[in-house]
């Protein structure tokens, strides 16, 4: 006798209910991209990088501030007495605005450069939570860093100008709207780098977009003819959003809250233009 046994028909596959935790949700993938953030040490690097620049050269700019005090002091006493020390040393958001421009291209580009970006998109099949993710854990973390750094800064800084008589207090006209702007200002710069990296996908050519927006364009833009520079320059993203980081915003600029809100909306264009190419392109 054959033991062989004749297989039935097969059964119909169960369908089987994802649990609710098992469902892809945005907090969901906002905690995957907050645990991918600290685990790259490029990530981790560019941030102790900007929190340190933002104490450091703000502590060169505060010297660079009393040693100019005592030459115009020397050469003629009333310029010694209009000066103000905020306006100088409280500029080392200029530089630390690349490192976190840079950190914002990477959070995106180089998930692209190693490929890792597809197991992101296949975790998240609707494409656009990747994105929203990435740019709330970048913000949240960047302007807590930098907000934090600048105010550290300020308390670091004013022994060194009150050593020549020129401390400037948190109550006086511009400096705590400015201390706190910086954050404000570094997080924008960092979400701008996120929308250059979404829509260029490649790390370098990102970089020198964001590095031509910032720099090079507010330089270019002072060859325009005259009539034309009142209408062009005071918009440009850096020089709309570093009005609300400076103790004594430029007069024929923006004012500060307006110039942030320009700069918003050059995040706001370059975020959209990044989620349309994201749905629209291959990984």
């Amino acid at each position: 006798m054959s033991t062989d046994t004749i297989a039935g028909p097969p059964r119909p596959a169960r369908h089987v209910e994802l649990s609710p935790d098992l469902r892809v949700s945005q907090w969901g993938v906002i905690r995957s991209e907050w645990l991918k953030f600290w685990s790259l040490r490029s990530s981790l690097y560019s941030l102790v990088i900007a929190v340190i620049g933002m104490i450091g050269l703000d502590c060169l700019f505060a010297y660079a501030a009393v040693n100019r005090y005592d030459r115009l002091r020397s050469l003629h006493s009333a310029q010694g007495l209009n000066f103000q020390a905020g306006d100088t040393a409280m500029r080392g958001y200029l530089l630390v605005q690349l490192v976190v421009g840079v950190l914002g291209v990477l959070v995106v580009s180089g998930e692209y450069g190693t490929g890792m970006i597809r197991s992101s998109l296949a975790a998240a099949p609707k494409r656009l939570p990747v994105l929203w993710a990435k740019a709330a854990v970048l913000a949240v973390i960047v302007f807590v860093a930098i907000t934090a750094s600048s105010f550290i800064a300020y308390f670091v800084v004013q022994p060194i100008v009150n050593s020549a008589g020129l401390g400037y207090a948190l109550t006086s006209p511009g400096i705590l709207r400015a201390v706190f702007g910086v954050g404000l200002y570094a997080t924008g710069i960092g979400l701008l780098g996120v929308g250059l990296g979404w829509i260029l996908r490649h790390t370098a050519g990102a970089i020198a977009s964001l590095f031509g927006l910032v720099l090079i364009l507010p330089s270019v833009s002072e060859l325009l003819p005259d009539s034309w520079q009142p209408h062009i320059v005071p918009y440009l993203p850096s020089n709309a959003g570093s009005q609300l980081a400076s103790a004594s915003p430029d007069p024929t600029g923006l004012a500060p809250w307006t110039g942030f809100g320009v700069l918003c909306a050059w995040i706001a264009v370059a975020i959209v233009i990044g989620a349309v190419l994201l749905r629209r392109r291959d990984a």
